[in-house]
């Protein structure tokens, strides 16, 4: 419910890459608004509109299909910082809600003797995964990943912040992601948004969910950022009374007929284009 109007930036369309296609998709407003979607750097795209006073209902459907490039995990090698393209250099920087300079300290001391490669990554995505304990509303918009490891508890979007922090402390570029929650534990509640880390390992984006509710075969990507700054599910300008958004995934037969349903697994995967 808007009164007296507001400006809205969402961020709810599936992402557009080498490796996630688009089949199909649908935007339904009510009332009929003029509405643009906006593309942004990485296949990002933006949808804005300006609702009037008044309930306002956005309806978003889409249908991707989903080709990981798959990857040996122990072929993965870190990228030295020169040997990085310049495209990848900003994700090794602080930000706003991973705070990469602070955690340096501690993760020299848990990772900086490790041997490099997919392995740290996975000790770090690990390390998170058992020093942080899911809970629904145990953090907030302002919520960082300095917060979250000292309070040991939070949600997707705090595991992902903490582990790209900590990534980038020990020279990883990582990156956050926005998705869906596919294969997520039923006893979480029902479908969300969900937030994820990508890190670049052998010139490739992989794929890392930290806090291990969900299946990284199943995610749809939506967008890539910093942290969640960039990549806001809604960015809303002006007084707002919102209803809980209801989300839904499911695997679907391909164009073949078949229905490939997306498992757990032990090899990397990445849905970038390489």
């Amino acid at each position: 419910m808007f009164a007296p109007g507001a400006d809205l930036v969402l961020g709810i369309h599936a992402a557009q890459t080498a490796r996630q296609r688009l089949c199909a998709e649908s935007l339904d407003i009510t009332p009929a608004l003029h509405w643009r979607v906006t593309p942004g750097p990485d296949h990002n795209r933006r949808l804005r509109l300006s609702a009037p006073p008044g309930r306002l209902r956005v309806r978003y459907a889409a249908t991707v299909a989903i080709e990981h490039h798959v990857a040996a995990p122990a072929s993965l090698a870190e990228v030295p910082v020169h040997g990085l393209p310049d495209s990848v250099l900003p994700w090794l920087l602080p930000s706003r809600y991973c705070e990469s300079d602070v955690l340096h300290g501690l993760a020299l001391e848990q990772f900086g003797r490790l041997p490099r490669g997919h392995a740290r990554v996975t000790a770090i995505r690990d390390w998170v995964n058992r020093r942080v304990r899911f809970r629904s509303g145990s953090s907030n918009a302002s919520t960082t990943a300095c917060d979250t490891a000292r309070s040991g508890e939070g949600v997707c979007r705090d595991f992902a912040h903490l582990m790209i922090a900590l990534c980038r402390a020990v020279g990883i570029p990582a990156r956050f992601t926005t998705g869906l929650d596919y294969g997520a534990d039923p006893a979480l509640g029902p479908s969300d948004f969900h937030a994820y880390v990508e890190a670049y390992l052998g010139h490739r984006w992989y794929l890392f969910d930290p806090s291990g509710t969900a299946l990284p075969m199943g995610f749809v990507r939506i967008a890539t950022g910093r942290d969640a700054a960039d990549v806001a599910f809604a960015t809303i300008y002006g007084p707002v009374d919102p209803a809980p958004p209801v989300v839904g995934i499911c695997a679907v037969a391909g164009e073949d007929g078949e229905l490939r349903v997306p498992l757990a697994t032990a090899m990397a995967l990445s849905t970038d284009g390489g």
